[in-house]
């Protein structure tokens, strides 16, 4: 015992590596969370680095639509514009697209933990207003030529609302990139409005200043729309995250429980062999002294001590064997040695062993037992045990006068079953869990000052556990208490049919079936 403790205690003290390591990544997890909810922008729970993260991840993913956009507007500005002016426009737009896809790219490249996401804000601002600017100057140079006619006015209408839509779309995850990107646009059609008095030119501005600021709305809506979904995302994973650690604490404490249970079963196994060694010598010296084999007391109080230790001994003996008992069905260390019990002459027995005590009470024991019950499968030695337990609490809490009925018979599922039912002062319903518990004892036994452990009970839970059947305990206030014992129908040993004549050589032996006779309780 003294060296198994502390390498419990030890190991209970380290944990299991796999559980710590759940409990550090939880812990990490969680605090990444937090982190995230920090706001830099004003607002009431931002998140910089991930409105960043998808605002580049959205720029390199548009890039060939963009660069396939740029070249089709290029194409079709051809109609208006000299061909050398378009082609130094497509070179300056493919320069600001090609500097935007790499920022993106070096700022996707940097971990989480060293982004100066104001620094790298900044940039892209820079490089969203480079790309309003290119498409600023392929407006410009439409502008130049709207005179001419051939449609020119409604080209240029058509690229402004184009390029704000894109923009918008694109960039909705950074509203200051969508304002870098569409004021100069905004800026070149205002100065039209300012240069220009005809009807037609303050009609297309307007239309075109109208359709930027209805893309503008829609640009907010979409972000405030991308911040309640990282914010539910941020809520998930915090919430995911303190699960994942409430599970960790969970879980260690149920294993320090479980070693805990163990050492205390071990300890109860360990002190009981060692209390038993010198019990059994005293015992045994009080029994040759109680029954004055060397000789009679001179003092005749001398007998009654050695019959008062002998008695004494004799219960605390008791008690030792069911913590025992107790300790190795927890342990998992007690082991069935099945063999063919027949229940209704276990029953038997141990009725006739405590009919002495309830005559001493002048409690009488009625028995019903079926008749023609088969033999269990079962461990004797737990049968009896299980059967003394039950019929010695009934007895026990039977008033004096009382009745005791045991019933041994067929469960309806093929079973069998044996019932103790006393006519005492009962167990209160809230009680019931206690007294099934390890040294559980009811408000009864408290007050009375019976003797006993509490262990009765529970030994009998763990016995009937082990041979797969239950246990019922049902209790009405001064009506009485009874106590239900179920074995499972593959522990009732089934009965072979008569073999057939082997003597008959003409008909093909069958192997002997099995039957069962089925009866409800």
């Amino acid at each position: 015992m003294t060296d198994l403790t502390p390498e419990i205690i030890q190991r209970g003290r380290k944990g299991d590596p796999a559980t710590l390591a759940r409990r550090r990544q939880a812990s990490s997890e969680l605090r990444a969370v937090r982190e995230r909810l920090t706001s830099t922008t004003g607002l009431a729970r931002a998140f910089d680095d991930e409105l960043l993260r998808l605002f580049a991840e959205t720029q390199r993913s548009s890039i060939t639509p963009m660069l396939l956009l740029a070249v089709a507007v290029a194409a079709a500005s051809t109609i208006w514009i000299d061909l050398p002016r378009v082609l130094l426009w497509t070179t300056v737009t493919t320069a600001a697209m090609a500097a935007m896809s790499l920022v993106c790219r070096r700022f996707q490249a940097i971990p989480h933990e060293k982004r100066d996401v104001r620094a790298w804000r900044r940039t892209i601002t820079l490089v969203s207003l480079l790309q309003g600017m290119s498409w600023s100057y392929l407006i410009t140079m439409l502008l130049s030529v709207a005179n001419q006619g051939q449609g020119a006015e409604t080209f240029l209408l058509f690229v402004a609302l184009l390029i704000t839509g894109v923009t918008v779309m694109i960039a909705s995850n950074l509203p200051i990139a969508v304002y870098a990107g569409i004021l100069p646009i905004t800026g070149v059609v205002a100065g039209t409005i300012i240069s220009n008095h005809g009807i037609e030119w303050l009609t297309m501005a307007a239309m075109a200043i109208a359709g930027q600021l209805y893309f503008v709305v829609l640009a907010n809506r979409l972000y405030s729309t991308t911040i309640a979904t990282i914010e539910f995302r941020a809520e998930k994973d915090s919430l995911i995250a303190e699960l994942e650690q409430a599970k960790a604490n969970s879980d260690e404490a149920r294993r320090r429980a479980e070693e805990a249970n163990v050492a205390k079963s071990h300890f109860l196994a360990t002190m009981s062999h060692e209390l038993r060694t010198p019990l059994n010598a005293i015992l045994g010296f009080s029994e040759v002294m109680k029954s004055e084999l060397f000789g009679q007391h001179q003092v005749p109080a001398y007998r009654e001590y050695a019959h008062d230790i002998h008695a004494s001994g004799t219960l605390l003996l008791d008690i030792i064997n069911e913590i025992l008992d107790l300790s190795r069905i927890e342990a998992g260390r007690y082991e069935l040695k099945e063999e063919a019990v027949n229940l209704s002459h276990v029953v038997e027995d141990c009725r006739h062993m405590l009919q002495m005590r309830a005559r001493g009470r002048s409690i009488s024991i009625r028995e019903i037992v079926e008749k023609d019950l088969p033999r269990l499968w079962a461990d004797e030695r737990a049968v009896r045990q299980i059967a003394l337990n039950i019929l010695s609490n009934a007895i026990k809490f039977t008033p004096q006068g009382g009745e005791v009925v045991i019933k041994v018979g067929w469960t309806a599922a093929g079973g069998q079953y044996l019932s103790v039912k006393d006519n005492g002062p009962g167990i209160p319903e809230d009680e019931i869990p206690v007294v099934l518990q390890s040294f559980g004892r009811g408000s009864l036994a408290i007050k009375t000052a019976e003797q006993g452990t509490g262990l009765g009970l529970p030994i009998v839970k763990g016995l009937i556990d082990l041979h797969g059947g239950s246990l019922k305990l049902s209790s009405v206030l001064r009506e009485g208490t009874e106590v239900l014992v179920t074995f499972p129908p593959n522990r009732v040993m089934d009965t072979l049919a008569p073999l057939s004549d082997v003597s008959d050589t003409t008909t093909p032996s069958t192997p002997p079936t099995l039957r069962r006779e089925r009866r409800a309780a």
